[in-house]
């Protein structure tokens, strides 16, 4: 993956032996359907063989199970005040300057996700341990007070399989049901890109001069934003996998 034009030049000069001047080169690019723009990391250790068998696990869940059984994404997430630089639109030849804090102040974020109608339930708590998921399976169940079965699904971190955890799971009063993701599949979690949004709307380029701010900014975000913007999210967090193959594995080594 060259990053500089010239690199390019370069190449195409000792590959191909074809001289091109870098705004030559630019047009090229542009002209071919290159664009300027950071590579999707992925993770090295995802097994592909076990993330077809968990879509297909997942389609039987949606086709068989009963409307009155909701089907959840979940996941933590530990946002951070430290400034978080991004891309933007910034005029040409012009810098935006934007203070940083590198302050390590973060809130540990409980969540899960309904894709039926975007239904979102999140919880703070002072750490996430097996304790604070238990917590938050039971304000899940009070969210579906009716419903027989609640699944979550849920990636392999050792605070979702823990002893404790699976205890709680198997008593008479608990009515969640937690399917595991592959290891290594954040690809296969739309709340993940829930993460996202919020990052989008809370902390991107956005300096917070202190931590009660940073967490009236995040508070803000799922109390009063998300509710309004839920339903126009559909077409970015769905269960539209972007699936990882083993040739993409092996392009990108």
């Amino acid at each position: 993956t060259y990053t500089k034009v010239h690199e390019i030049c370069a190449y195409v000069s000792k590959t191909y032996k074809v001289d091109y001047s870098v705004s030559g080169m630019n047009d090229w690019l542009k002209k071919n359907g290159f664009s300027y723009k950071k590579p999707k990391g992925i993770p090295a250790k995802a097994d592909a063989e076990q993330q077809k068998k968990f879509v297909k696990k997942y389609d039987k869940l949606m086709n068989e199970t009963p409307e009155d059984e909701p089907i959840l994404f979940g996941d933590c997430v530990h946002p951070t005040q430290a400034t978080r630089i991004t891309y933007g639109w910034i005029r040409t030849g012009k810098d935006k300057l934007i203070a940083t804090s590198a302050s390590r102040t973060r809130l540990n974020i409980a969540g899960a996700i309904n894709l039926e109608d975007m239904k979102v339930i999140s919880q703070q708590f002072e750490t996430i341990n097996s304790a604070s998921m238990v917590e938050f399976f039971k304000i899940v169940q009070k969210s579906y007070p009716s419903a027989p079965k609640i699944h979550l699904i849920l990636d392999q971190a050792s605070y979702h399989r823990s002893a404790e955890v699976k205890e709680f799971v198997a008593t008479e009063d608990c009515r969640i049901v937690i399917h595991l993701l592959p290891p290594y599949s954040p690809n296969l979690n739309p709340i993940e890109r829930l993460w996202k949004i919020m990052h989008e709307h809370v902390s991107n380029n956005h300096y917070f001069a202190s931590a009660k701010e940073f967490r009236q900014k995040i508070n803000w975000f799922f109390d009063k934003k998300l509710p309004h913007i839920a339903w126009s999210l559909q077409d970015t967090i769905n269960d539209n996998f972007q699936m990882i193959d083993d040739k993409k594995l092996q392009l990108g080594s």
